[in-house]
């Protein structure tokens, strides 16, 4: 029971930071905007949440500047993409070099090793946030009139408009809220080590929008595959070490069997997956 008990442990604290940054690509994808700089906004966050936490020594001026850069990295992405109506893979991909570039000199240029561990909050309450908000935007989708409107922009921007509803104010919105749902992402994986180090969202960002994929753009099937996700996660650690049939199996191979099981589940359900027909639509 004991070790049963710790894998649903392990599985949740692998889940957790992929379920908050799902969620914040259904924010932007539901409303039509293709955002794969979900990585880059996590990362931009644990770095930022980091460096304030240390300067403040205050958890909670941490959080907020996290989730102030991860917001404004965001609303760079919607700038881009419906200010300058650059090609949404396009500016993804640049904000996701541009916040590894700037992580790692801020890292280098203010992080000072001898500080000692990070003043973090209680990883329940992250833990906490991240199991409610996929029911909370669920019924958020279904019953609020913001939520309708995001999925009408997301489903035919053209007629949205011709309903009097203004596509880039929806997708504004929805982009701060990814913004919002990638700082807790992010801060939540510097708070668990307790300390920054260089990559160390280690493509997490990606596998979160793959996890939304299988969930067809839902909440809660988005938050099934993050746990899903998170069990292989934990069954990777499990297994570092072990032999398989009887042959001595690297230890990187286990480190890549995540995003193994990422890929497989990829190419066998994109497929089957209902997307927004209005993604990437202007």
């Amino acid at each position: 029971m004991t070790w049963i008990w710790n894998l649903l442990i392990g599985m949740l604290a692998g889940a957790a930071p992929l379920a908050l940054a799902a969620m914040g690509g259904l924010a932007s994808e539901r409303g039509g905007v293709i955002n794969i700089a979900l990585e880059g906004n996590m990362l931009i966050a644990a770095v930022s949440t980091a460096l304030v936490a240390a300067a403040t020594h205050n958890p909670w001026l941490g959080l907020a500047g996290g989730i102030f850069a991860a917001t404004c990295l965001s609303w760079a992405h919607w700038l881009l993409t419906q200010r300058f109506l650059m090609d949404h893979i396009v500016s993804g991909m640049a904000l996701n070099v541009f916040a590894m570039g700037a992580a790692n000199f801020l890292s280098k240029q203010y992080t000072n090793p001898s500080a000692g561990e990070l003043p973090v909050l209680n990883l329940n309450l992250y833990f906490t946030l991240a199991i409610l908000l996929p029911f909370a935007a669920m019924l958020y989708l279904k019953h609020a009139r913001g939520g309708l409107r995001l999925i009408a922009v997301g489903s035919d921007p053209a007629k949205s408009r011709q309903m009097g509803i203004f596509p880039d104010r929806v997708r504004f919105l929805g982009l701060s809220a990814t913004g919002v749902c990638c700082g807790l992402s992010g801060a939540l994986i510097v708070s668990n080590a307790r300390y920054f180090t260089d990559n160390m969202t280690a493509g997490r960002g990606y596998i979160a929008l793959a996890a939304l994929i299988l969930g067809s753009w839902r909440p809660i099937p988005a938050l099934l595959a993050c746990l899903v996700f998170g069990l292989f996660q934990v069954l990777q650690f499990q297994f570092q070490g072990s032999q398989l049939l009887g042959v001595a199996v690297p230890r990187e191979v286990w480190f890549s069997l995540p995003y193994l099981i990422t890929i497989v589940a990829l190419a066998g359900f994109l497929g089957k997956s209902k997307v927004p027909s209005g993604l990437g639509r202007y």
